[in-house]
């Protein structure tokens, strides 16, 4: 089920498909990847028209969504045939999410939100504790880096701004250095100047936390900005 592998995530001959709804369904698979692979601090932009399989394809590479056909490894894991313990505990110590509603905790502080990964997963904690002393130093180090001034470490989620909280979110994302992190159109709800400003942020707290990048939207324009881009047409 794992293997050394220097990829942080890799899809083969990967295959998704709904189920049939009855015997004359004939829909073809939502997804249909030979090979894709990332590597650590990569990033890749994956766009396509609603319905074409963007979301799922994030739910194959956390381990949500099981494909039909392939392999789908993760920090050498084949999510394809791991159990959905092995596929909790993975997702827990390796993968950060960036919520499309940023699903943070309102009756928490900002500090509290962006320390919340190194509470489910020791991994995670330990590797703040080796890469900066502490999780709070790196929660500190992670605000600081994204603009979040120290007087708002203190406030609760829902007291602060939405562009502060997408900043938040991102935080708690790369708390404790996971090897992937996947973004669900995080920046939809943004105008176009704070779209661009908050792609920048995102992609250089990645890159500095070394970890492979994943992010999917509608908006084809920010293709530019990733090492990596892969376009979904509708139905494959």
């Amino acid at each position: 089920m794992t293997e050394a592998s220097p990829w942080v995530c890799r899809l083969e001959q990967v295959r998704f498909e709904w189920p049939a709804r009855n015997s004359s369904d004939t829909r073809p698979g939502l997804i249909s990847i030979e090979t894709l692979t990332l590597g650590a601090g990569a990033s890749l932009f994956v766009g396509g028209p609603s319905g074409s399989g963007k979301s799922t394809l994030l739910g194959l590479l956390s381990g949500i969504l099981q494909p039909s056909q392939g392999a789908c490894w993760v920090v050498g894991t084949n999510l394809s045939t791991a159990s959905a313990a092995q596929r909790d505990r993975l997702r827990a110590d390796h993968l950060g999410v960036v919520f499309q509603q940023f699903n943070l905790l309102p009756y928490l502080t900002v500090m509290e939100n962006v320390l919340l990964p190194t509470r489910f997963s020791s991994r995670r904690l330990q590797q703040a504790e080796v890469r900066f002393g502490s999780a709070r130093a790196q929660a500190q180090h992670l605000l600081e880096a994204l603009g979040l001034a120290p007087a708002l470490w203190s406030s609760r989620a829902n007291q602060i701004s939405l562009g502060q909280q997408q900043r938040v979110a991102v935080c708690r994302a790369l708390m404790g250095s996971p090897a992937l992190v996947i973004a669900d159109e995080p920046t939809s709800a943004l105008d176009e100047d704070n779209r661009q400003s908050f792609l920048e942020l995102l992609l250089r707290a990645q890159q500095e936390q070394g970890a492979a990048l994943v992010m999917v939207s509608h908006d084809r324009r920010m293709a530019s900005s990733f090492g990596q881009v892969l376009d979904l047409g509708r139905g494959h």
